[in-house]
């Protein structure tokens, strides 16, 4: 079970959203790097990083702060957020990312997805957001009808690393997992799952020692981490406890 502190880039700064409204953003570090290195520093094993100025766009906008990240850090990077083509994706794998998060583009050309997989196996994850059980995509300004488990059935097989399932609704206010939903689709897919979206507190911590959670990859937290809700070092040896 891994647990991912998140870094969100608007404008080259390490910020948090509310409910995905880039008009509510807390700015927490102007560094993202160092605020990278510091996640590593407390004995994190994976970062995972949004270009949100880029998830609106449609192609990267904060590539600098990301390769800044990538220069100063050890531990395996995932990025999502405007990489819609398949040589954005591969210039990104080129550059030492782990893995690339392909989230508008999932809905817009499967296809795409599949042949990234296929291409790059075990470093392509699919990002699903959904508000009220509906994918939105374009940086979450748009919903469509599509349903989540009917949108992550169409990369069954094809060598997906991941999915990372966000509840819009939840994220940002530290209200909690969903974590119905969240198992519900972990339980549909043989693709492995990684919960986000209101990681609040330890107590979600312990929510994810148990055994109906063991069928996730991880979750990711992000405000909860930089608001000191959560003890990233008693969080990380209570993950490593049930591993061993």
């Amino acid at each position: 079970m891994i647990l991912f502190p998140a870094i969100d880039l608007k404008d080259g700064q390490c910020v948090r959203l509310k409910l995905g409204d880039m008009n509510q953003a807390t700015v927490f570090n102007d560094s993202p790097a160092n605020q990278a290195k510091a996640f590593e520093d407390q004995g994190f094993e994976y970062l995972h990083v949004v270009d949100l100025n880029g998830a609106f766009a449609g192609e990267s906008v904060n590539g600098e702060a990301v390769e800044d990240i990538l220069r100063t850090v050890k531990f395996p990077v995932q990025l999502g957020g405007g990489i819609r083509t398949l040589d954005h994706i591969s210039a990104w794998l080129d550059k030492g990312l782990a893995r690339v998060i392909l989230g508008t583009v999932a809905v817009r050309d499967p296809a795409l997805v599949k042949a990234a997989a296929k291409k790059y196996p075990g470093q392509i994850a699919v990002g699903i957001d959904a508000r009220g059980g509906k994918v939105a995509v374009e940086g979450w300004a748009e919903t469509s009808e599509l349903d989540v488990i009917e949108l992550a059935r169409r990369f069954e097989g094809a060598g997906v690393a991941a999915i990372i399932y966000t509840d819009i609704d939840r994220d940002g206010v530290l209200a909690g997992i969903n974590w119905p939903s969240t198992i519900a689709l972990a339980n549909a897919t043989s693709i492995p799952v990684i919960a986000s979206g209101g990681l609040a507190s330890m107590d979600d911590i312990e929510r994810m020692t148990q055994a109906d959670t063991q069928v996730l990859e991880g979750a990711i937290s992000g405000r909860a981490l930089y608001d000191g809700r959560i003890d990233s070092r008693e969080a990380l040896a209570r993950l490593k406890a049930i591993a061993a």
